[in-house]
């Protein structure tokens, strides 16, 4: 099983960036994917998810109406489209894969999640 992120970079503020996190090893109605953040000197954090086996998704407050996450089944890919990006949203970014997903994950070991990626770094600057 395999995560790979890609799509970081530097990226002025209130530009856009698309991540992307390619997955193999299983196909995403398998698991529930999220996206995860580390801010320099922060807790990492839970961005958005999506259970492609029914579309469903989650965003947290922080990102709400600027970050989108979307899937695609037949490249086995998820991914985040991030707009209006605040020097805040610089990060280290990751995918993860689980069983489910909620924000109460936040206190789990690996945040509950089964596989990660090795994370893409986001750079927000003036």
């Amino acid at each position: 099983v395999q995560l790979v992120e890609s799509g970081g970079g530097l990226v002025q503020v209130g530009g856009s960036l698309r991540l992307s996190c390619e997955v193999s090893g299983f196909t995403l109605d398998d698991h529930v994917i999220v996206w995860l953040r580390q801010a320099p000197g922060k807790e990492r954090e839970g961005v958005p998810s999506i259970d492609s086996s029914d579309g469903s998704t989650w965003y947290g407050d922080s990102v709400k109406g600027r970050f989108t996450i979307s899937s695609d089944n037949a490249k086995n890919t998820v991914y985040l489209q991030m707009n209006s990006l605040k020097f805040e949203d610089t990060a280290v970014y990751y995918c993860a894969a689980g069983d489910n997903w909620s924000p109460l994950h936040k206190f789990l070991e690996n945040f509950g999640m089964s596989y990660w990626g090795k994370g893409t770094l986001v750079t927000v600057s003036s």
